[in-house]
């Protein structure tokens, strides 16, 4: 092997070299180890399973002929090893082939095997360097996607071991490796979306995109185009050909979340998708077709939707054929310690505060209230308190409704009028100015005992969350306004 002067960087990472000819392994030990690399030798696919057992390998040098043995039956084995969560995962680890007596058909077998590269002997230093460099640093990149999917993965996780968790997972464990549509229906906040994200993420299209589309969000007049796309001068803006969701979805999933907002109109096109799998942009005459699987969700009471016209029953019945319930988080409190936990650790990194121990006084609070806004609520909670507090998160700094100290701006009891009405202020107007002007008063003495949690207020008020944001917008009620805090649901 020839030697040239200019050697290869440092590097490190530890190379296995299956050789059953000893001064090939010594040779190649010399000239890896001269780049910094930790070396381990096989002489055998025997040896070779010991030392992956044993050791963690970046790259493995591994000849077709090995005495008896073929290397290929090595290569078979590790490409089929998967994550036993030690070190024998072997399937990611990158192979380059050696061989003195190479034929296409080795190479051909090799790669189809999904060896990284295939080398002739005599070796040249050169081309083993580069090459052992190059798949080390795919060695790299497949390490960097692994640990950006764990953290991903770790962000959309389930939580919790309560029977109706365990339940809840179960169901999806049967559902997900099927192609059926699921329909996810449960209150706001309950965490819909990561249901519809597990069943993707343990489905035969996961390697596929994961589209979600929020029908309430979209208006009307664009959900067809944002759903179908459009056609270059289809309506006024359309200034270019744009692709539709279901189209951005192939291969994978798209989520419909809220489809009970999705208007009439739209309904009827998602049902021919559904029906045939062909749509057309809007504005176009040509008929495409999409292979996703279709995941929807609602908080909307459906069936009665349909009685009342307001939905489709064919595309309900599309849609429902296999019903899976988000349960509330009151029906499962045993599971709020874990979940205030994991947004307290979670919104220490985002915010880049260090860790925030909790009082235990905090979880019983927890535990007790109903969360009417479900998860989101309580992460919108845990998010303050971490902002809020000081080192430890203790039962002072809790929002009024949990226990914590109540604003002298409001009344602690309800047995009383929350204020006294002043008719003075009120003389010369009509009856609609008053009304207005006193809900518009109490609203938002109500807004601030609660801390402007929408969802808390609008159960306290005896109204729909969806009623009292258009009150607000109605009132000219501005979030937050003189009580220095922020709305969230």
């Amino acid at each position: 092997m020839a030697q040239p002067d200019d050697a290869a960087p440092a590097a490190g990472e530890p190379i296995l070299i299956v050789d059953d000819e000893k001064n090939i392994r010594r040779t190649l030990r010399m000239v890896l180890e001269g780049g910094g690399h930790v070396v381990h030798e096989a002489g055998s696919i025997a040896e070779a399973d010991v030392i992956l057992a044993r050791e963690a390998v970046d790259l493995v040098l591994l000849d077709v002929k090995l005495g008896e043995d073929n290397g290929l039956d090595l290569l078979r084995a590790m490409k089929a090893r998967g994550d036993d969560g030690g070190s024998s995962r072997t399937s990611e680890i990158p192979v380059v082939m050696i061989s003195g007596h190479a034929t296409i058909e080795d190479a051909v077998a090799a790669t189809r095997l999904g060896a990284f590269d295939f080398m002739e002997k005599p070796l040249d230093r050169d081309r083993v360097m580069v090459t052992a460099r190059n798949a080390l640093e795919r060695r790299k990149m497949w390490r960097e996607v692994h640990d950006l999917r764990r953290a991903v993965d770790a962000r959309w996780e389930m939580l919790g071991s309560a029977p109706v968790m365990s339940e809840l997972k179960r169901q999806i464990a049967k559902v997900a490796p099927t192609r059926s549509r699921v329909l996810i229906t449960g209150e706001s906040g309950t965490g819909k979306e990561l249901i519809a994200r597990a069943i993707h993420r343990n489905s035969s299209v996961s390697a596929g995109p994961f589209v979600k589309v929020n029908c309430a969000a979209i208006p009307s007049e664009l959900i067809e185009s944002e759903l179908f796309g459009h056609e270059r001068g289809a309506f006024t803006g359309a200034i270019a050909k744009k692709r539709g969701l279901f189209e951005v979805a192939e291969g994978g999933t798209i989520f419909l979340d809220e489809i009970g907002d999705m208007p009439l109109s739209a309904q009827a096109k998602v049902l021919r998708v559904l029906q045939t799998g062909e749509f057309s942009r809007v504005g176009g005459e040509k008929t495409l077709r999409t292979d996703c699987r279709v995941v929807a969700a609602t908080n909307r009471d459906l069936e009665q939707m349909v009685k009342d016209g307001q939905f489709r029953e064919d595309l309900y019945f599309r849609l429902n054929v296999v019903p899976i319930h988000s349960p509330d988080l009151k029906d499962r409190p045993t599971d709020i310690p874990l979940l205030v936990e994991s947004f307290v650790r979670e919104c220490c990194d985002e915010n880049g505060i260090g860790y925030k121990p909790v009082d235990e006084p905090v979880f019983e609070r927890h535990v007790a209230y109903e969360w009417p806004g479900n998860v989101r609520e309580l992460r919108n909670v845990v998010e303050r308190l971490v902002i809020m507090s000081d080192e430890v998160i203790r039962e002072k700094d809790l929002p009024p409704y949990l226990g914590g100290p109540r604003s002298a701006r409001v009344s602690s009891g309800n047995s009383g009028p929350v204020t006294a009405i002043d008719l003075g202020r009120y003389a010369g107007k009509s009856l609609r100015e008053f009304r207005e002007e006193v809900e518009s008063e109490f609203i938002r003495i109500r807004l601030a005992e609660f801390d402007w949690n929408i969802s808390r207020t609008a159960q306290a008020l005896g109204i729909e969350r969806t009623n009292l944001h258009k009150k607000l917008r109605a009132l000219g009620i501005h979030r937050g306004e003189g009580s220095g805090g922020t709305e969230h649901e």
